[in-house]
């Protein structure tokens, strides 16, 4: 599904902070990416959504088949993949519900689908709604307006079942959330995930991992895939932390 290959990517002054980064993720597959901070985790999701603030300078990244770094924003939202940001926007005035309609619209349009009527959209809002423990109210108000950063995050992964990308990357879904979300959240990702879609969670924090369990887990250090493993390799470092790993995750 997606070919990461010997990316190298830039901000706008030139300061690089992806360096050759590798990574491959299949059908179906949940990943985990973990490092310390300014290892390049949240870079990595914004250069592939085609962020402006970032420029790659060397390496390919292929997804669905073709070169993603030749597609605009748009297109490559509409070819399948999302992101969960890591401090979602609020939008004053864009009721949640209007929001949703108008994006699920736009990929079909895009994809040349047949539009939901309003009776096929209420009723997939609402499974979705109900899975994640959210009431109308949520749909009534303003685009994540006056929302907490638990409310936030469930709102990120409502829009993922909303839209059905074949992949989404979810940066630090679980910062903020105590105990209730993280487990409503973490359910979302675990019905989300079937044959066709797979998810990558970029995360600093093994708790999320103990509900929505990757098959893969990614040490991301100084710009690069440094270590890959198994679940064992996130309960490891959450017992010795980063500092013990640094000096033979330095390759």
């Amino acid at each position: 599904m997606l070919q990461i290959k010997n990316l190298h990517a830039s901000l706008a002054d030139d300061t690089e902070i992806l360096k050759g980064l590798n990574l491959s993720v299949g059908k179906g597959e949940i990943h985990a990416i973990m490092g310390p901070n300014g290892a390049g985790k949240s870079t990595l999701s914004k250069v592939i959504a085609g962020h402006p603030d970032y420029k790659v300078t060397k390496g390919s990244v292929e997804f669905q088949g073709k070169n993603l770094l030749e597609l605009s924003v748009a297109d490559r939202a509409n070819l399948g993949f999302f992101i969960g940001f890591q401090y979602p926007l609020e939008i004053v005035g864009l009721r949640n519900e209007e929001f949703l309609r108008a994006a699920l619209d736009a990929k079909h349009k895009a994809l040349n689908l047949p539009r939901l009527n309003e009776n096929e959209f209420k009723e997939k809002m609402e499974k979705a709604m109900l899975l994640l423990e959210m009431d109308s109210r949520y749909m009534e108000r303003g685009l994540n307006e006056g929302f907490s950063g638990g409310e936030k995050k469930r709102n990120e992964i409502l829009q993922m079942a909303i839209l059905e990308p074949s992949l989404a990357f979810l940066d630090e879904t679980d910062s903020g959330l105590d105990i209730d979300a993280l487990r409503i959240v973490a359910s979302g990702i675990n019905n989300f995930v079937n044959p066709e879609h797979s998810v990558v969670l970029i995360t600093h924090y093994q708790r999320l991992l103990n509900y929505a369990k990757p098959q893969f887990v990614h040490i991301l250090i100084d710009g690069k895939i440094a270590l890959s493993g198994g679940p064992e390799l996130a309960l490891e470092l959450e017992s010795s932390g980063y500092g013990d790993y640094q000096s033979k995750l330095m390759i």
